[in-house]
């Protein structure tokens, strides 16, 4: 008599969700300055009936009607028409003036003759130091704003065939290394870029190359060989980095620090960030080194150049590429795609995060290598907040929702759902959790004109399955572009308009 156990699995896996984008209070749907706009327009049309007549306040009235709705009407994205003609705006000027086209090199209009990267990193230096554990690393300094970056290089180890139980445990570990990241001294923000390009496997030649055993039969070493040859064709090869933004002070009114008292301070801190990820499911992480940093952003500017950088590895010869050679010889922002070299890329910025809750894998499809897209960048970054500053943070939001609340007589359901996300975020805050602003730029690149609508429809219909609100970056392409390459830039810090004023619109 045989007997068969049956085993009941009683895994749920977990949902995840609960964003919120902090908004000031305010008079109904109005912010901070939408209300501050209807007191003024209040205050001059009651003095104008008093002083004048009824046309001339009528007129005040309307003047400050429309730019109420002008501030404060906005579209899915978020985006006033004051922004969007702005946008035009600024961009039209660029035209005329020639600053959206970018030469460099010996016969480019810099008077250095160098390749240096165009727009908001062309003012970035490379260094290269080691840390506690004598591995090399790059470290990036960014002058105009005082951010200093390193970037890990991992290889994460996938979702296939892993239990779902394990892919929890990775969730877990990876937002309790964000949150740990509130709390890392001079911190400024994260992110984490996932690259999809072709293989041209050079890198699979030499590896089976070297390990080939001459004594092995010799169907063994002609089915290995028929791999090399038939494998690259149609694959892809993904990677991915993670980088850290530190400023040059450590704390507030603190004195700036020099490159090399930056590096001695990671030199010491990076081993222990880089052990805590391995926990996360990113596999192996490691420092970057100054020249492999050189390679990826030398790649992503001008993509036919991996071919002979993985060539040259694989035949053994070292690769010799400085900061001031990555950029490229020639580029032109337009204002749906940018053009670099031999390549025209589109880049999406995330305006919205999915609504409701979702599951780990939300973002799969996003991520995974598509036909229509020859090389994809996906970023997702990350601005971590200090426990301090999380706890006021969630309580004036909480306050401000319940505000929004109790100013009218009957408060809509989305300003109910509203308060009750916000007491739930503060509950979770006031347990322990971290509190941490995040946003996603996605690029994608063509080596031609034509396919670059088949590229754009690709990426538009993966970021619908992931329940993504994605933008175009009309007229900042360029901007957009070096965005979600892996050298952190944090876009807030370039910004004309600050974050502050744009929330309490």
């Amino acid at each position: 008599m045989v007997q068969v156990a049956a085993t009941v699995n009683n895994y749920k896996e977990p949902t995840y969700g609960n964003w919120r984008v902090p908004r000031s209070a305010g008079l109904g749907n109005f912010g901070a300055i939408g209300t501050g706009i209807i007191l003024v327009g209040l205050i001059l049309a009651i003095s104008s009936f008093a002083i004048f007549n009824i046309f001339v306040g009528l007129g005040v009235l309307g003047v400050f009607g429309i730019a109420l709705l002008l501030l404060t009407i906005k579209d899915k994205h978020g985006q006033t028409l004051v922004d969007r003609v702005g946008t035009r705006a600024v961009f039209n000027r660029a035209r005329r003036k020639g600053t959206n086209l970018y030469r460099s090199g010996p016969l480019g209009v810099t008077p250095w003759g160098m390749f240096q990267l165009p727009g908001i990193a062309a003012k970035s230096r490379l260094y290269e130091f080691e840390d506690s554990y004598k591995r090399r690393f790059a470290m990036l300094h960014m002058p105009t704003t005082g951010h200093y970056t390193v970037i890990f290089s991992t290889e994460p180890d996938g979702a296939s065939l892993v239990d779902p139980e394990q892919v929890d445990n990775w969730v877990a570990n990876w937002g309790g290394w964000i949150a740990a990241l509130g709390d890392e001294a001079g911190i400024e923000a994260a992110s984490v870029t996932v690259e999809t390009a072709p293989d041209s496997g050079y890198r699979l030649r030499n590896e089976v190359e070297m390990n080939i055993d001459e004594s092995a039969p010799e169907v063994a070493k002609a089915m290995l060989r028929e791999v090399i040859r038939s494998y690259p064709e149609g694959s892809a090869t993904v990677r991915a980095w993670i980088t850290l933004t530190f400023n040059a002070t450590m704390r507030a009114g603190s004195r700036k620090r020099e490159p090399q008292e930056v590096a001695r301070d990671l030199a010491s801190r990076l081993p222990g960030l880089s052990q805590r990820l391995q926990a996360t499911g990113a596999g192996i992480a490691r420092p970057m080194a100054a020249q492999e940093l050189c390679e990826v952003v030398r790649v992503a500017y001008d993509p036919p150049a991996a071919l002979v950088i993985d060539e040259a590895h694989a035949a053994g010869h070292p690769v010799e590429l400085s900061w001031a050679d990555v950029g490229p010889s020639g580029a032109q922002t337009n204002w749906e795609h940018y053009r670099h070299e031999g390549a025209i890329s589109a880049s999406w910025t995330m305006t919205a995060a999915p609504r409701g809750s979702v599951h780990a894998n939300v973002l799969s499809k996003l991520l995974a290598p598509h036909g229509d897209v020859d090389r994809k960048r996906v970023t997702l970054l990350y601005r971590p907040m200090d426990s301090s500053r999380a706890a006021q943070v969630v309580e004036r939001d909480q306050n401000n929702a319940n505000v929004r609340i109790t100013s009218g007589t009957r408060p809509s359901a989305r300003a109910l759902v509203d308060a009750r996300s916000a007491a739930q975020t503060a509950a979770e805050e006031a347990q322990g959790a971290g509190l941490v602003n995040f946003g996603l730029v996605v690029t994608a690149t063509v080596n031609a004109v034509d396919r670059l609508p088949d590229a754009v429809a690709a990426v538009e219909q993966t970021s619908g399955a992931a329940r993504l609100l994605l933008r175009r970056a009309y007229g900042a392409q360029d901007t957009a572009f070096a965005a979600s390459l892996p050298i952190g830039l944090v876009l807030p810090r370039h910004a004309l308009l600050p974050s502050e004023i744009r929330e309490a619109l």
